[in-house]
C-alpha cells in the first residue's frame, strides 16, 4: 500500500494534468452549446479509462522500485534496487550502486586498519614483555648492570617510538611539513642518534655524500625512515667488524640516496613481500623480535612523501636501499663529481 501512494504522490502533478484537461474539454463542450452529451460524456470516460491505464501499466513496470525504496533495509545489500525500467530509475539504480561500491571499499579499508592496528598492538605488546622482563631479573641481582638495562630501555624506546609513527600514519598529511635539507647533514644526524646500536653491534658507517645536495622532503618524517634503515642493517649483520655504507648519486631525475650494508641478505622469495604489513620473513624468524612493520611504516611515509623506494639484496651479501628525491636543489653543479669518493670514515660515531 505504501509503494501505491508513493507512486501516486510522486504522479500528482500528471494526474492534476489529466483534471485540468479533463475540464478544458468539458468548457469546450459547454462553449459549443452541448449539442451532443453522448460525445461529451464519451470523451471524458475515454480520457479517464486511458489515465487509468497508463498509470496502472506504468506502476506494474516500476513496481518492484517503489517496493525496494518503501521498505526499511536490513543490511546495505537491501538498498540495492533490482529489476528497474526506464533510464530514470536504470540510471538510479547504478547511481546507488557505484555508492554501494564506494561504502564496501571504504568499509574494507577501515576493517583492514583496524586489523592491522590490533594486531601490531598484540605483537608490540608481546614484544615489550621481554625488555621489562629482563629489566626486572636485573634489578633482582647485587651488582646491576647499568649498560644492560639501558640497552633494554632503549628498545622499551624503540618500541614505543615505532607505535606512535605507525598511528600517525593516519594522519601523516596533518603532519607533513616540507623543506630544504642538506641531505649530508640530515644523514649523519640519524647515524648520530643510532651511534650507541652501531657500536654495540660493530658495525661501522661510512657516510659518502656530498656537502653541497640539497633536497626537499620532511625532516622528521625521512629521519625515521632512514633510521629504520639502519636499524634494519644493523639488525641483520651478524658479524661484528661490518661496513654500513650510506652514498648519494646526482641523477637526472633526482638525487638517490643508497644505503648498503654487509648482512645476511634477503632471500630472493622474501624480497618482494618485505615491505608488506607483518611480513617477517626468514630473516625476521631469525632473530625472534621482528613486527614485520619497520620497512611497511618507511614504504609507506616513501609513498606519501613522494619518494620512490628500491631495495634490492643479495643472500650472504647484504641489502642496498636506494631512496629517490626527485625533487631537489644543489647549491652547486655537483656534475660528475657527484660520485667521487667522498672522504667518510668511522668519525661518525
Amino acid at each position: 500500500m505504501k509503494a501505491v501512494q508513493l507512486f501516486l504522490k510522486d504522479h500528482l502533478s500528471f494526474i492534476l494534468f489529466q483534471i485540468a484537461l479533463i475540464l478544458f474539454l468539458l468548457l469546450l463542450f459547454w462553449l459549443d452549446g452541448f449539442r451532443n452529451y453522448n460525445t461529451a460524456i464519451y470523451s471524458i470516460i475515454i480520457s479517464l479509462l486511458l489515465t487509468f491505464g497508463y498509470l496502472s501499466g506504468k506502476y506494474v513496470i516500476r513496481r518492484f522500485f517503489y517496493k525496494a525504496i518503501v521498505m526499511t533495509p536490513e543490511k546495505m545489500e537491501d538498498a540495492l534496487i533490482r529489476h528497474t525500467q526506464g533510464p530514470e530509475h536504470i540510471r538510479t539504480a547504478a547511481y546507488t550502486r557505484a555508492l554501494y561500491k564506494i561504502y564496501q571499499d571504504e568499509v574494507q579499508s577501515l576493517y583492514s586498519a583496524q586489523s592491522r592496528q590490533t594486531e601490531f598492538m598484540n605483537q608490540w605488546v608481546h614484544q615489550m614483555k621481554t625488555p621489562i622482563s629482563v629489566i626486572s631479573l636485573l634489578l633482582e641481582e647485587e651488582e646491576i648492570d647499568r649498560d644492560s638495562i639501558k640497552e633494554e630501555i632503549e628498545r622499551l624506546h624503540f618500541g614505543l617510538d615505532t607505535v606512535l609513527v605507525n598511528a600517525r600514519l593516519e594522519t601523516f598529511e596533518r603532519d607533513m611539513t616540507i623543506e630544504r635539507a642538506n641531505l649530508k647533514q640530515l644523514v649523519q644526524e640519524v647515524v648520530t642518534e643510532h651511534k650507541r646500536l652501531l657500536i654495540t653491534n660493530g658495525v661501522f658507517p661510512n657516510v659518502l655524500i656530498d656537502e653541497n645536495l640539497v633536497v626537499i622532503t620532511d625532516r622528521k618524517w625521512i629521519k625515521i625512515v632512514l633510521g629504520q634503515f639502519i636499524t634494519n642493517a644493523v639488525k641483520y649483520t651478524f658479524e661484528k667488524n661490518k661496513k654500513l655504507f650510506l652514498t648519494a648519486e646526482n641523477l637526472g631525475e633526482g638525487i638517490s640516496l643508497i644505503i648498503r650494508d654487509e648482512g645476511v641478505g634477503i632471500p630472493a622469495s622474501d624480497l618482494n613481500r618485505v615491505t608488506k604489513a607483518f611480513f617477517t620473513g626468514e630473516n625476521g624468524r631469525l632473530t625472534g623480535e621482528s613486527t614485520g612493520m619497520g620497512l611497511y611504516i618507511a614504504s609507506e611515509v616513501c609513498n606519501k612523501l613522494g619518494h620512490p623506494l628500491k631495495i634490492e639484496s643479495e643472500l650472504g651479501t647484504g641489502t642496498t636501499v636506494s631512496l629517490l628525491f626527485e625533487n631537489v636543489e644543489g647549491k652547486e653543479e655537483v656534475g660528475s663529481e657527484t660520485n667521487r669518493d667522498i672522504e667518510g670514515s668511522n668519525e661518525d660515531l
